[in-house]
């Protein structure tokens, strides 16, 4: 089912319909996962609520910015407007340059808006929108909500690290292979242009079962 969405820059659309034609790549344990967070954020739209996401690895600096910006992105594409994305650490760090690189390629505009160990990032995904802000934060900060929101653990060290997370009602072990390990490589590229695709993927199809459901 591909969605035509006129508002959503055409890179990133056409990027949308590639990763939607992906979905019989994910396996069928990742999709029962997966359907969990679906299910989790079609309860919460059908007793009225706004569904809250905190997408969380250890340093806020990669995996869980990318789940972030993917679920924001989705819920644009599937036009599910009643969605609160975040992301946060046990520690706090910086939205690393490479997966903000990454972005970029698949035609993402993001910009730092000052130079600093920790830049607030301004990010569009459609033509005259109000820019989304990413910048490195433990999962307890503001902007984060404090209760009631799901928390999608994307890396095993924070999932280890964070037995309990206060305040979420949901909570989710989602982890991914982290990039990093290529920093500094003639793969380093390549690498994060596949983690971003591989979480996209899963993210839009999480979305993409809220969307069935609604219907």
């Amino acid at each position: 089912m591909e969605i035509e969405n006129q508002q959503i820059m055409a890179k990133i659309m056409n990027f949308c319909h590639e990763l939607e034609n992906e979905f019989d790549q994910i396996a069928k344990e990742r999709k029962e996962k997966l359907s969990q967070l679906s299910n989790y954020i079609s309860t919460k739209i059908e007793e009225g609520q706004t569904p809250k996401i905190v997408v969380i690895c250890t340093h806020n600096s990669r995996r869980s910015h990318i789940g972030q910006i993917w679920l924001a992105t989705g819920a644009e594409y599937f036009q599910i407007p009643e969605i609160q994305t975040f992301s946060g650490g046990t520690e706090a760090t910086a939205f690393n340059i490479r997966a903000v690189r990454a972005f970029q390629r698949i035609g993402f505009d993001i910009s730092a808006k000052e130079e600093t160990e920790n830049p607030i990032y301004q990010i569009s995904w459609k033509e005259e929108m109000k820019a989304y802000q990413a910048f490195s934060k433990k999962y307890e900060e503001a902007p984060n909500p404090k209760e009631n929101f799901a928390a999608i653990m994307v890396c095993s060290e924070a999932d280890a690290g964070c037995p309990f997370v206060l305040g979420c009602d949901f909570r989710l072990s989602l982890p991914y292979d982290d990039p990093k390990g290529y920093d500094g490589t003639k793969l380093e590229a390549e690498k994060y242009d596949e983690r971003v695709k591989q979480i996209g993927r899963e993210m839009l199809y999480v979305l993409s079962n809220v969307s069935k459901l609604k219907q």
